[in-house]
């Protein structure tokens, strides 16, 4: 059985990397090879959050449109179409369309956020918003066969369009995400994320600026886009990179996973996060404080595997503890690395997966 898999963006996406890439070996396991086309390759997707030159960007994605209608005419030796999010990140689901309707390929839609949900973009703003077409997602949905939903709060509204939903929640391989010996003579607390996510984080700057009152230690930000500074707070910032991902996660011994609403994330967003760095601080044993939002809250065992906050108190009690008890972050740790391995091993939902989307190509999809 051949898939073609399409997204919008390269490897370096989480969601490309975690959703579809390491996907490929285990489904071959089960029968199915899997090829992954993304829309932008990895000089484009760069460039797409840089200030280069619109001349430049806009041929960039000229040519990248040349080459998704290049899949379309390519397409007729696959057996189904796997959809992460959308085949192109603008316009309707034009692409989509031709797959299904003139080379007549079955779509299983793949969604880990809310992307139904319309927002303001923070890096291109009321244009960007107008170019991506909010309402397409809804229409995907209603043509797809099954839709891969990566928690139980996108899977509700998929059922409310009357379309197929399975839960496959965002993971990784615990095997590669391990944890390693941690040797920081300063406690190091750490966020790694996106300029996107990086509000969130701002958020609670004030909550580590008193802590830093009281402790020291080292705030790493990884993955922010710009430089982070705050008075009283010792910072280092670092860039995100693919080959230093699971190593950037390992030099830190707490874990932060603030999610705050803003202009770009209202409460229909946030609630369909699934909580994917959870999973990865969990999976690679480090203990971590969490904003309880949508499907967090079901994550983990709050007091076990980590904490919950819900407010600049509850911030500022729970970091107060783990900075004063090195053991009591390497008892959470160990609890969240054992918590990863029983409920989101990487065999267990490849399985899942390739049962639906053998079922979608059998149609006995049901």
């Amino acid at each position: 059985m051949r898939v073609l898999g399409v997204c919008s963006y390269p490897i370096e996406a989480a969601a490309t990397r975690f959703r579809l890439d390491q996907y490929v070996e285990p489904l071959r396991e089960h029968g199915i090879e899997l090829a992954v086309r993304p829309f932008l390759d990895s000089t484009e997707f760069r460039n797409l959050y840089r200030k280069s030159g619109f001349g430049r960007l806009a041929l960039s994605t000229a040519l990248s449109v040349v080459r998704r209608f290049g899949d379309v005419v390519g397409a007729g030796s696959y057996d189904l179409l796997y959809v992460q999010r959308e085949a192109m990140p603008f316009g309707p689901a034009l692409s989509e369309w031709m797959f299904q309707r003139i080379v007549g390929l079955p779509i299983a839609l793949d969604l880990d956020d809310a992307t139904y949900v319309a927002y303001v973009s923070p890096r291109f703003g009321k244009v960007g918003s107008a170019l991506k077409f909010f309402g397409k997602t809804d229409s995907l949905i209603r043509n797809a066969s099954v839709v891969i939903c990566g928690n139980r709060i996108i899977a509700d509204h998929v059922r409310t369009l009357g379309t197929i939903a399975v839960v496959v929640p965002t993971i990784v391989d615990t095997e590669k995400f391990r944890p390693s010996e941690r040797k920081n003579e300063v406690p190091v607390i750490g966020w790694i994320g996106t300029h996107s996510t990086l509000p969130s984080l701002q958020e609670i700057l004030p909550v580590l600026q008193r802590l830093s009152e009281k402790h020291r230690f080292i705030l790493r930000v990884v993955g922010a886009g710009s430089p982070i500074n705050a008075d009283g707070l010792e910072i280092q910032n670092k860039e995100w990179s693919l080959q230093s991902e699971v190593d950037d996660f390992n030099s830190i011994d707490i874990g932060l996973y603030p999610i705050f609403g803003s202009k770009s994330a209202d409460s229909r967003w946030l609630a369909g996060k699934s909580g994917f760095k959870a999973i990865e601080y969990m999976a690679v044993g480090v203990p971590f404080v969490m904003s309880p939002v949508g499907v967090c809250a079901e994550l983990g065992i709050p007091g076990e595997t980590h904490y919950n906050a819900d407010s600049p108190g509850d911030w500022y009690n729970s970091l107060d503890k783990l900075l004063e008890d090195e053991d009591l972050r390497r008892k959470m740790g160990a609890k969240g690395r054992q918590f990863s391995i029983n409920s989101f091993g990487l065999e267990q939902h490849s399985k899942v997966l390739a049962d639906t989307l053998k079922a979608v190509c059998l149609k006995k999809i049901d």
